[in-house]
C-alpha cells in the first residue's frame, strides 16, 4: 500500500514538473487592470488588458495598444478601442470606475496609463514600450500581428510611437491626432506599414488640417494610407473611428514585414536609431538624419543617407540577401563593394564611403548619452539639493523647497482633476547612495560650493555658474557622467519665468519647461530672457563660438 502510494505521489509530481500553470491562467478573460515595476521613479503603474473570452495560454494572439487622450485614463481607454461611449449624462469619472461587457475579439488589448496627461515622449514613451514588454512576457504575442492606435494626445502618440519604432507595428491607426512637434519629420518612416487616420471635419480642439498634411506627406512618401473624414463630427470621432470595436476587422488585415525591400528612416536621436536591418551609427543629435536603404537585385542596394556619417545593415535573415556572396552598393552615388559578412558597417571617411567595423569613442554622443536635457528625466532619476556651505535652517529649507517644486509634477491636475503619476525621490547631497550614483540620472541644484555631489563632479564638468551671479541668471545644462547623466541647475531654477501656453497647459510645468531646451540653457532673471543656449558638439565639447560667448558673459567659468 506504500510504495502504491508512493508511485501516485511520484506520478503526481512529475505531471506538476512537466506542466507547469502559467500564470496567465489565474487571470480571468474579459477587460482587467493590471500593474508594471517602473523603474523610472519605482514604482507600480497600472494599464488596462483584455483578454478574449476563451483566452487560450498557449496560443499565440494578435496584439492591440491603445493610447489614451488628454485627460483621460487606462480604463476609460481600454472600453473606448470596443466604441464603448459613456451612458447618458455620465462623466468621464464616473464611466472609469467599472467595466461594461465587450464584444468578444480574438486579440489581447492593453491600453497604459502613461502617467496620465502627459503626452507620450520621455517618460511616457518608455511606459508604453515597458507596458508591451510586460505583455509580451505573460503572454504570447504574435510579434507580426502587432497594432497600435489611439485618439487625440493618444492619436499623436501613435504617430510618434508608430514612427520612431516602425519595426514593431504591422499597421497604426491615429484618430484625431495632435502628434508632438518634429514628428512629421518621420512620416518616410511609415513605408512599410499601413496608416489609417480618422478625424473629424469640425474638431474644433485639433483641426482637420493637420491629419490633411499628414496623408499628403505620407502618399507622397508612398505609404499605404487611408483616412476618413466625419461630416459635422467634432473631437469625438473615436466615436465613429471604433464604432462596433470596427478597428480590430481593420487590423486584421495585416501582418508586420519583418524583412521589406526597402527602408527609409529618418531619427534625431541615438534612441531611435534602428529599424529592421538598418541601423544608423553616427549623426548629429538634434540635426534630422535619414537613410533610404533598397534592394535592387540579387546583393544590390542603392542607399542614400543624409546627415549620417555612419551606419550599419544586419542582412541575416533576408530572403533577397545571399550571405555567400559578397555585396555590391551605390551609396549616394558612390559604387563599391563589401566583403561577405552577414553585417555591413559603413563610415564616410574624408568624404568617401568605406567598409569599417563603427566604434564609437568613449567620449561621444552616443545612445544613452546624447542629451539633450530631457533625456535625463526619460528614465530613473533622482532630485538632489545641496547641504554644502554650512546654511542656516532657513536657506537648507529653500533648498529642498526648490527640489521638491521640481520633483511635484503630481501637483498639476488635468481637466478631469487627475494628477500626474509621477513620483520621482528627492533626497540631499549627503544622502545620496552608492545605487544612486551608479544606476540614477542625477538633477542636481546649486553649485560646487553649496551641492557635495556638484562638487564631487566638478573637474569633469563643462562650465560653472559665478557664486555672485546665482540671484540674477539660471544655468542648467546636461553632462554624461559614469554612465548616466547629470543635470545641474544653478541659481535660478531652470522653469523660472516660463509661461504654459495652449495645449501644453496641460503638461506639469516640470515637462513644458525642459520640453525644448537643448543641451545647456544660460538666462537672466526668465526663461524669456535668454542669454545663451545650445548643443555640445558630438564629443561633449564646446565649441569655441559658444565657449568665447560663455566667457563674455561674464557670469560663468568655462573650464
Amino acid at each position: 500500500m506504500k510504495i502504491k502510494q508512493l508511485l501516485i505521489f511520484l506520478m503526481l509530481l512529475s505531471l506538476r514538473q512537466v506542466s507547469p500553470v502559467s500564470p496567465a491562467q489565474k487571470l480571468p478573460s474579459g477587460p482587467q487592470v493590471l500593474t508594471f515595476f517602473s523603474d523610472i521613479d519605482d514604482s507600480e503603474q497600472p494599464y488596462g488588458l483584455y483578454l478574449p473570452k476563451n483566452f487560450n495560454p498557449a496560443k499565440k494572439y494578435p496584439f492591440v495598444m491603445m493610447l489614451h487622450g488628454a485627460g483621460s485614463n487606462h480604463r476609460l481607454d481600454l472600453k473606448r478601442v470596443f466604441g464603448k461611449t459613456n451612458a447618458p449624462g455620465e462623466t468621464d469619472v464616473e464611466t472609469s470606475r467599472y467595466f461594461p461587457e465587450l464584444k468578444d475579439v480574438d486579440y489581447i488589448v492593453a491600453a497604459p496609463l502613461a502617467r496620465g496627461t502627459l503626452g507620450y515622449q520621455g517618460i511616457t514613451e518608455k511606459d508604453v514600450m515597458d507596458v508591451l514588454a510586460d505583455v509580451k512576457k505573460r503572454f504570447l504575442i504574435d510579434e507580426d500581428r502587432t497594432y497600435l492606435t489611439g485618439l487625440s494626445m493618444g492619436g499623436g502618440g501613435t504617430l510618434w510611437i508608430g514612427l520612431t519604432h516602425p519595426d514593431i507595428w504591422a499597421a497604426i491607426a491615429p484618430v484625431c491626432p495632435a502628434p508632438p512637434a518634429g514628428t512629421i519629420e518621420l512620416a518616410p518612416n511609415a513605408l512599410n506599414f499601413p496608416v489609417h487616420f480618422f478625424h473629424g471635419d469640425a474638431d474644433p480642439v485639433v483641426p482637420i488640417a493637420g491629419t490633411r498634411e499628414w496623408v499628403k506627406k505620407l502618399k507622397e512618401s508612398g505609404t499605404n494610407v487611408e483616412s476618413i473624414e466625419y461630416p459635422g463630427v467634432q473631437h469625438n470621432s473615436w466615436e465613429n473611428a471604433y464604432k462596433d470595436a470596427s478597428i480590430f476587422d481593420w487590423f486584421g488585415k495585416f501582418r508586420r514585414n519583418r524583412f521589406p525591400d526597402q527602408v527609409r528612416f529618418n531619427t534625431t536621436q541615438y534612441k531611435h536609431n534602428s529599424a529592421y536591418w538598418v541601423r544608423l551609427d553616427e549623426f548629429t543629435p538634434g540635426t534630422l538624419a535619414g537613410i533610404d536603404a533598397k534592394f535592387t537585385t540579387g546583393n544590390d542596394l542603392n542607399i542614400s543617407a543624409s546627415h549620417l556619417n555612419a551606419f550599419t545593415l544586419n542582412l541575416a535573415g533576408h530572403p533577397k540577401f545571399n550571405a555567400g556572396s559578397g555585396l555590391q552598393l551605390t551609396i549616394n552615388g558612390e559604387k563599391l563593394k563589401a566583403k561577405s559578412s552577414d553585417t555591413y558597417s559603413f563610415s564616410n571617411k574624408n568624404g568617401k564611403w568605406e567598409q569599417i567595423n563603427f566604434q564609437a569613442s568613449v567620449s561621444s554622443k552616443r545612445p544613452g548619452a546624447e542629451g539633450p536635457v530631457n533625456e535625463a528625466f526619460a528614465s530613473r532619476h533622482v532630485y538632489v539639493y545641496g547641504t554644502a556651505g554650512n546654511p542656516s535652517a532657513e536657506e537648507l529649507r529653500n533648498r529642498a523647497e526648490i527640489a521638491n517644486k521640481a520633483a511635484n509634477w503630481s501637483s498639476t491636475k488635468d481637466f478631469n482633476g487627475r494628477s500626474i503619476f509621477l513620483f520621482p525621490r528627492v533626497v540631499a547631497d549627503k544622502d545620496l547612495r552608492a545605487s544612486d550614483l551608479e544606476g540614477a540620472n542625477l538633477i542636481l541644484f546649486g553649485t560646487a560650493e553649496t551641492n557635495l555631489i556638484i562638487q564631487k563632479y566638478s573637474d569633469r564638468l563643462p562650465v560653472e555658474l559665478k557664486s555672485a551671479a546665482t540671484g540674477e541668471y539660471g544655468l542648467v545644462y546636461t553632462f554624461p557622467v559614469d554612465g548616466h547623466y547629470v543635470v545641474v541647475s544653478s541659481g535660478l531654477p531652470y522653469w523660472s519665468g516660463f509661461e504654459v501656453q495652449g495645449l501644453a497647459s496641460l503638461y506639469p510645468i516640470q515637462a513644458s519647461s525642459i520640453a525644448f531646451l537643448k543641451d545647456f540653457l544660460l538666462f537672466r532673471n526668465s526663461q524669456k530672457t535668454k542669454v545663451l543656449e545650445g548643443n555640445f558638439d558630438n564629443n561633449w565639447k564646446l565649441n569655441s563660438a559658444d565657449a568665447k560667448a560663455m566667457t563674455d558673459s561674464g557670469v560663468l567659468n568655462v573650464k
